[in-house]
């Protein structure tokens, strides 16, 4: 009787390691110290009081005073113990979860806005439906970037896009008395930039990232135009369209912190809080969604089951420049009720920041718009609350917050396959 030795285990199947990425703990590290350190230890023993109620509102809440340094030191340390986290995930070989980076974020934000604030107060509802208004045409903007990105068409031409909405919303709601009719002619003329994109890009395989900057650089150069000769002189006219009447919904609107925040907004902001939840069903839960995809993804397997790829990609970045155009109204009849020289001031541009950080999908995209908002809508009260902080500084908020949350994704994130790479049927 003979006996045969078992096999040696063979490495065939074993399990492949991730390599480690040290990236994103180090990022929330630094950010964490800055805020348990500068924020915190460092900080100011002056009191802060946090206002939940405006005057007039049905139901009055207590402010909440605190230690402007005490706020910094809780939120370091949660900052701290979240960034801890992330760095036994990477040693781990394991993926930082998204709320571990909000956490460290928020944590940063709460106590810088208590160190800004220390001495005073800090408007909750103001910062808060500000960061909502200033971050509308954001959204409206990233939701466009999605539904072109997923299509398979980079649509750099959002800034544009955005800035010939303002114009047109502007004009034709001062020449006509109608800003509804407004709201429609933005959304055309965004609509119409879109499609020049798309036909350069499809037609003739242009490099979809060149033409979108030639678009940005054309829209600027004939709004710029137009307010100078037409504008400017017929103000009274042509640039006095007014702004969207707030539109409060009985009962919601009385909740304390959230109905002035969410039930008490303009048109405009109405039909983003519409817009997010439908472009994410239609892109995920429909076949015209599925299609969508797939014409990003793989085109040349849409191609093979008679999906005409580039029929799809135009009419849909069609409709995603409808969408931006609609964002474009939002920065004057929306907003400001009067149109200014390059008034889009880049926000085309960090609404595609927002699709990469969103990870092409509405609801991500619409969270980072939202962050974006918030930073420039501290801008705008860090200023007005006497800062000690030098203007220049509190001007670079936004971008930096950019910056800083492009630079924690990168790398982590792929994008549709098939964007910005034009099909060429065989």
């Amino acid at each position: 009787m003979t006996t045969t030795a078992p096999a040696a285990p063979t490495q065939a199947h074993a399990p492949t390691l991730a390599p480690r990425t040290w990236r994103t703990p180090v990022l929330l590290g630094a950010l964490a110290l800055i805020t348990l350190v500068l924020l915190g230890i460092l900080g100011t023993d002056e009191s802060v009081s946090f206002t939940w109620s405006r005057r007039g509102d049905a139901v009055q809440l207590n402010p909440f005073v605190v230690s402007a340094r005490a706020v910094g030191l809780v939120a370091g340390v949660l900052a701290v113990a979240a960034a801890a986290f992330a760095f036994w995930l990477a040693a781990g070989r394991r993926r930082v979860p998204v709320w571990v980076t909000l956490l460290v974020g928020l944590a940063f934000l709460v106590a810088l806005v208590s160190w800004v604030g220390a001495g005073g107060s800090v408007p909750v509802i103001f910062l808060l439906t500000g960061a909502i208004a200033l971050s509308t045409p954001l959204v409206f903007g990233a939701i466009a970037g999605v539904i072109g990105e997923r299509v398979g068409i980079v649509n750099i031409a959002i800034e544009g896009q955005l800035l010939a909405g303002a114009c047109t919303a502007a004009m034709v709601a001062s020449a006509t008395g109608n800003q509804i009719l407004a709201l429609a002619a933005a959304m055309i003329s965004g609509a119409l930039i879109a499609m020049v994109l798309a036909w350069f890009a499809i037609s003739y395989l242009v490099d979809q990232v060149v033409v979108g900057v030639v678009l940005i650089g054309l829209v600027t150069a004939v709004t710029n135009f137009l307010y100078s000769a037409v504008l400017s002189p017929n103000s009274a006219t042509l640039n006095d369209p007014g702004t969207l009447p707030r539109i409060a919904i009985p009962l919601l609107s009385d909740i304390p912190v959230v109905g002035p925040v969410l039930f008490e907004q303009r048109l405009t902001t109405y039909i983003m809080f519409l817009l997010v939840p439908l472009a994410w069903f239609v892109l995920f839960r429909t076949t015209w969604g599925l299609r969508i995809r797939a014409l990003g993804e793989h085109p040349l397997a849409a191609d093979t089951v008679g999906i005409n790829v580039n029929r799809w990609r135009f009419w849909t970045v069609t409709v995603a420049g409808l969408v931006a155009g609609l964002g474009g109204a939002t920065l004057t009849i929306g907003s400001v009720g009067a149109f200014v020289r390059e008034m889009s001031a880049g926000q085309g541009f960090i609404a595609l920041a927002a699709v990469i950080l969103g990870r092409w999908n509405p609801w991500g995209a619409a969270i980072a718009a939202l962050l974006f908002g918030f930073a420039s809508n501290f801008r705008i009260w860090a200023g007005q609350a006497g800062s000690q902080v030098p203007t220049d500084i509190i001007e670079m908020v936004p971008y930096v917050v950019t910056i800083v949350a492009v630079a924690i994704v990168a790398g982590r994130v792929i994008g549709p396959r098939a964007a910005g790479k034009p099909y060429i049927k065989e």
